[in-house]
């Protein structure tokens, strides 16, 4: 009698049909395996001709193709040569939030070739391109200084920084193949045509704004730039948000452009509170002018390639970064003016007229005027790149409160009338920081800088508090606390934002 065959089970039925189920990889190698020239196939990825006026190339994704392979990714990073750890193309998740909690969708991203690319109107040595022909935005790598400024201008965090190059990169399309008639990289290498090429009419995109319908919800609004990606195949609901939407790992700290933001603005600070004594004495002068030598000297270690910098006149008609370094300078000149009275080489009886103009009310104020402009530039950098921590009426009073603060002790120096105002400017700045965390919008924000970087916020509190309590000894004894206070609440202030960046995994 024969053994009674063993009863199959629901997983055994499922593991028999899937070893039945072909794969999108399984039939791209098969299909390869019978046509092994695909160049006509990939044709068919690609317009047939040339933009035409108004128009360019774009990506256009299918989201119900996409199966989060990478298989695009690493045809990019092959293709490109990219380092180890750079990326130009990358794989993320939406979640369908409130609406639809369950609903889900990976998401492929690259460069999406705005119609007014951020990255373009942002940098300030014209390192950037866009074609006239084509619409591609190209980065050109030999006229870059590695300032990085475009990663915070674009809203989808698409230039990425190359250490080993000192410069950014980003994806160009792949233009030299699509010039002869090629797919780029990722469009070939995608085994589900997840991925074309298309031409949109840039002119009638730009007048949608707000209402770009081949949009994605849950990424960054498409208005800052207006970006010529198109996701079709599924319907994204309202409410979906990136994966990593909640995520609480701080960003990097800049400490370059601490130093530079702090140093710069309490020496301004320092210059406009002397102005009232008319010329400064030369300690003090001194003091100023090293502080903001040490601060612009710091800014250049934020820089890849600083050699290069002296070409950020290029940028003066659309870059803030330009028009700061113009301003800060200018600024420089003014700040080291009034070491010229302490020459001791030039007779007093010659230097009377340049003593009395420099003591005048008309060079106060217009140093005070150049001083003021530097500092408005500092702020549009950041309030421009519409992050919500950066945003102008949080920028505004922190980087122009270090500046008044600043004054403030200088005048008590001179008039022991003006410390309990000291105080009570730095009691509004803390007022005020707490005030704007309040806010639903700043909930990651606010939870980063009372938790997760709890120890800094504590060192600004407290030495803020203690150039308080030691200013009536003397205003210099505040001076260092205030100054750590001032470094910590910049320290914050950068590593607490939430970049702008297209839907990751968490």
């Amino acid at each position: 009698m024969s053994a009674a065959a063993p009863e199959r089970t629901l997983i055994d039925e499922l593991l028999a049909d899937q070893k039945t189920l072909s794969t999108p990889v399984a039939d791209f190698s098969e299909q390869h395996d019978r046509e092994p020239d695909l160049a006509g196939h990939y044709r068919n990825l690609i317009p047939l001709s040339k933009p035409g006026p108004g128009e360019q190339y774009a990506f256009e994704v299918a989201l119900d193709k996409c199966t989060s392979c990478k298989a695009c990714v690493a045809a990019c990073h092959s293709q490109n040569g990219l380092d180890e750890d750079e990326s130009w193309r990358d794989v993320g998740l939406l979640l369908g939030g409130e609406d639809e909690p369950s609903w889900q969708q990976t998401i492929t991203t690259a460069c999406h070739h705005c119609a007014d690319p951020e990255c373009l109107n942002g940098c300030p040595v014209k390192a950037y391109e866009k074609s006239e022909e084509n619409g591609i935005v190209r980065h050109l790598d030999d006229q870059c200084i590695g300032c990085s400024y475009c990663i915070f201008k674009c809203p989808f965090d698409v230039p990425k920084y190359s250490k080993k190059r000192g410069i950014v990169r980003k994806c160009d399309m792949c233009h030299d193949r699509l010039a002869e008639g090629e797919a780029p990289a990722c469009v070939q290498a995608c085994p589900t045509e997840a991925i074309k090429i298309v031409t949109v009419n840039v002119v009638e995109k730009s007048k949608l704004g707000k209402r770009d319908l081949g949009w994605l919800n849950g990424a960054p609004p498409a208005h800052i730039t207006q970006p010529t990606t198109r996701y079709t195949g599924r319907e994204v609901p309202i409410t979906a948000q990136a994966a990593d939407y909640q995520n609480l790992r701080p960003e990097h700290a800049h400490a370059p452009l601490v130093i530079m933001l702090v140093l710069t603005q309490v020496a301004v600070g320092l210059f406009l509170g002397s102005l009232r004594s008319g010329l400064p004495p030369l300690g003090l002068t001194l003091l100023t002018l090293g502080l903001f030598t040490i601060g612009l000297v710091s800014a250049t270690l934020h820089l890849g390639q600083p050699l290069k910098a002296w070409r950020f006149f290029l940028g003066l008609r659309t870059s803030w970064l330009s028009r700061e370094l113009l301003a800060f300078t200018i600024l420089g000149g003014f700040l080291t003016v009034p070491l010229i009275h302490h020459l001791p080489f030039i007779p007093s009886s010659q230097l009377a007229p340049l003593v009395n103009f420099l003591s005048g009310k008309l060079f106060a104020s217009f140093s005070a005027l150049i001083a003021l402009c530097a500092i408005f530039t500092s702020v549009k950098i950041y309030e421009t790149t519409h992050r919500q921590l950066w945003k102008a009426a949080i920028t505004f009073p922190r980087f122009f409160g270090t500046t008044a603060i600043s004054t403030l002790l200088i005048l008590s120096l001179f008039d022991p009338v003006w410390t309990p105002f000291f105080t009570l400017g730095i009691l509004i700045k803390l007022g005020l920081d707490f005030l704007q965390l309040q806010g639903e919008k700043l909930k990651r924000e606010r939870i980063l800088i009372t938790q997760i970087l709890l120890p800094i916020s504590l060192i600004r509190l407290v030495s803020a508090l203690l150039a308080i309590g030691v200013v009536f000894l003397h205003p210099w004894v505040a001076f260092p606390f205030f100054l750590i206070s001032e470094f910590a609440e910049r320290t914050l202030y950068f590593k607490a934002v939430r970049p702008l960046k297209m839907p990751s995994f968490l």
